[in-house]
């Protein structure tokens, strides 16, 4: 309110009151992480400045190599310190040497692995005449703290964002009404099937060695739900809250679900990481790799996905989750197929056949992303092996009813988002295409639904959130 009808006719008074409201928000989790995130915003906006006016190709290396130096230092610092550590004294204590070093108590600031490769970026475009340097340091921090996207992306960078902010904003009552669409669908992805199937996987994975084949193939598939609801979930919430404020940022899921194979799969999930990991890492290593040909494609690919696990997290199986989808590319790139895209407008048994076996694919990596060490996953998957799939599954807890209930809402957020897969999100086909009573009945029972589970189900944090 203050933002439409107090501020608006002043556009560094709505930059400022934006600025503060993501200082709140941010500071609202933890104030200590503030001073930090003004710190890197500050360096970083006088970085740019100095990039820009160099007179001489040496200077400008060394600005960018500072800022480089800041952002990618301050990122192994606080996420990876003490995985490099645990690492190296477990690597020497193999064989019979104590190293004895010892990890520190660090607090990792929120949001760190995104508000990092947004400054990264800013700068690097900087450097190559993609991109002004802002000259306005309220642009530039909103730029870097805007709430609705800092603790779990989209990623948006500096030559799509920066524009908007340093632009009049009008209110648009279509876009705010489209906004609370997706802010609405967000919510019953998360609270609705993400919580819900929490609840069953949390189970599964914690007691996969008693439960028979068929539980942990649910586990698995519901896992695979949960983490696609809650992070796409939060992704429409981010978008939706950002129309409301007269701003348009990354996409960041175009319907993964319904990828023909991997490389389709990536270009729909994450779609904002994906896309910038492949601006700046892919792209610069397959020109560098290109005299090898296939041999260089695959290499590029490999360190590009090794890279995307690691941006997840400090842990060995998010390398490996990202090493086994560089490799699943390997037959895309021998086959010349994988820069194809094909945007489904019906389906085959052709098409049918891929989409299992891509979700199937990603399913079961999904398995290393969940555990917590890579011994518990192929744990898994060895009980996975072993055991009788006919058996009937054990779901501690879970009645059939509820079961039942779970599986109906996933069937009913992929027909919606089936029926809007040309579309930005699955209520967008709803919203222009039902008379208005069926709209307001719908918006009505989803709130209804969305309410209840609210209260009904424990609540579980974003799964992103830790990155």
């Amino acid at each position: 309110m203050l933002y439409w009808l107090v501020v608006n006719r002043n556009l560094k008074a709505q930059n400022l009151l934006l600025l503060l409201g993501s200082y709140f928000f941010y500071a609202w989790t933890d104030w200590r992480l503030l001073s930090f995130l003004i710190v890197v915003s500050g360096l970083n906006y006088s970085l740019g400045l100095k990039i820009e006016s160099a007179t001489n190709e040496k200077s400008k290396r060394i600005f960018l190599y500072l800022g480089l130096l800041q952002g990618l230092g301050g990122l192994l610092f606080f996420k990876y310190f003490n995985f490099f550590v645990s690492s190296f004294n477990d690597a020497f204590h193999s064989i019979g040497i104590s190293l004895g070093l010892n990890t520190l108590n660090l607090i990792v600031p929120l949001g760190i692995s995104f508000f990092t490769f947004r400054t990264i970026s800013y700068l690097l475009d900087i450097d190559k005449g993609k991109a002004e340097a802002s000259k306005d340091w309220l642009v530039f921090f909103n730029y870097v703290a805007f709430f609705p996207s800092i603790l779990s992306g989209p990623i948006d960078k500096a030559k799509t964002f920066i524009p908007q902010l340093e632009s009049k904003r009008e209110f648009n009552y279509l876009n705010a009404v489209d906004g609370l669409r997706q802010i609405l669908w967000g919510l019953f992805k998360k609270v609705v099937i993400a919580n819900n199937c929490a609840v069953i996987t949390n189970d599964v994975f914690a007691n996969y060695q008693s439960l028979p084949a068929s539980s942990l193939v649910i586990g698995m598939f519901l896992y695979t739900i949960q983490i696609y609801a809650d992070f796409s979930g939060y992704s429409d919430m981010a978008i939706g809250v950002a129309r409301l404020l007269g701003f348009k940022i990354t996409k960041n899921f175009d319907f993964p679900f319904f990828a023909q194979n991997i490389a389709d799969f990536w270009r729909r999930w994450h779609i904002s990481l994906t896309s910038w990991l492949t601006e700046y890492v892919f792209t610069p290593l397959s020109i560098y790799f290109r005299d090898y040909a296939n041999n260089g494609l695959i290499l590029a690919i490999v360190i590009n996905f090794t890279l995307i696990g690691i941006w997840h997290g400090a842990n060995w199986t998010y390398i490996l989750f990202g090493f086994l989808h560089g490799i699943y590319y390997i037959p895309l790139i021998l086959k010349g197929t994988m820069n194809k895209k094909k945007r489904l407008t019906q389906t085959g048994l052709k098409e049918l056949f891929n989409m299992v076996k891509t979700f199937t694919l990603v399913m079961l990596t999904f398995v290393i992303f969940k555990a917590t060490s890579i011994t518990e996953a192929f744990d898994f998957y060895r009980h996975l092996g072993s055991k009788s799939l006919l058996q009937l599954p054990i779901l501690n807890g879970v009645s059939l009813l509820y079961f039942g209930a779970i599986l109906s809402y996933i069937l009913f957020m992929l027909v919606m988002e089936w029926k809007a897969k040309t579309k930005e999100h699955a209520l967008e086909y709803f919203g222009t295409n039902q008379p208005k009573i069926m709209r307001w009945l719908f918006y009505v029972l989803l709130l209804l639904v969305i309410y209840y589970f609210s209260s009904a189900v424990s609540n579980q944090d974003f799964i992103y959130l830790q990155f």
